[in-house]
């Protein structure tokens, strides 16, 4: 498992689009770190786990997501 770390100003979707290339694995990122899925924006400092995503990971997203 890779991890990330933070700078102010983090989002979900702006750190799935820089560890995965592609802000569709949002979830994979929360489901991850359910301790920070409460925060919208992130500060500086927090480290991210980011499993290794699968083709499994696509499926649980919502439909506008996919």
């Amino acid at each position: 498992m890779n991890s990330y770390t933070t700078v102010q100003g983090d989002m979900w979707d702006s750190i799935a689009l820089r560890v995965y290339g592609d802000e569709r694995y949002i979830n994979v990122l929360l489901n991850a770190n359910p301790e920070y899925a409460h925060m919208i924006v992130l500060i500086s400092g927090i480290v991210i786990r980011c499993p290794e995503i699968s083709v499994e990971a696509t499926q649980i997203l919502p439909p506008w997501r996919r």
